[in-house]
């Protein structure tokens, strides 16, 4: 099993989720609910898989929180 770390993001103007994969060409997808983007996820890097492993261009590492006085 390998496990890939999306990242999510509400866009403000269609209300949509957006996630994608830092790094992984192709792996986006979007959708009205979170669980709907999940599956899309998983069956976008299903069919990615099927032409073999990817080459990661990135790495998720973390996110910060800035505070700006």
């Amino acid at each position: 099993m390998k496990n890939y770390t999306a990242v999510v993001e509400k866009d403000p103007d269609t209300g949509l989720y957006v996630g994608y994969i830092p790094g992984f060409p192709g792996a986006h997808s979007q959708a009205q609910t979170l669980d709907d983007l999940h599956r899309n996820l998983v069956e976008v890097v299903e069919m990615l898989l099927e032409d073999g492993d990817p080459v990661l261009e990135g790495e998720f590492v973390g996110i910060q929180q800035l505070s700006i006085p």
